[in-house]
């Protein structure tokens, strides 16, 4: 199974990559548009502790200004568990960070993440 350090081709943690991407979310004209940028940054934020709590804190925030009560929910539970991950060493590589898949399973990176991840780091 691909982790986002290898479908994203690049283990190092890419902060202008990562800064673009959060940019991106920022300028999305909509929700629905906002999201997969929030998506890409978290899977290239994830191992890097800061990182990965603006993160959540970003999509929380998103989740609030759209009222989707579950994600806030969701984004609320993960913001308490990421500096556990972080101290455990238990993160789940390649995992979007939603409130709709599990916070604890490694996934592949989706394909339009990926893009929106290369894009970032080739700007």
């Amino acid at each position: 199974m691909p982790t986002s350090v290898e479908s994203s081709g690049d283990s190092r943690f890419d902060g202008a990559a990562f800064a673009k991407l959060v940019q991106g979310a920022k300028a999305a004209s909509s929700a629905e548009q906002a999201w997969p940028y929030l998506e890409a940054a978290h899977v290239v934020g994830q191992l890097h502790l800061k990182s990965h709590l603006q993160t959540h804190a970003e999509m929380c925030n998103l989740a609030v200004r759209t009222r989707d009560w579950p994600e806030v929910a969701g984004q609320l539970l993960r913001l308490a568990l990421v500096p556990l991950g972080h101290l455990s060493g238990r993160l789940p590589i390649g995992n979007p960070g939603r409130a709709t898949v599990s916070a604890f399973e490694p996934l592949p990176v989706r394909p339009e993440l990926a893009e929106l991840i290369t894009k970032a780091r080739n700007q």
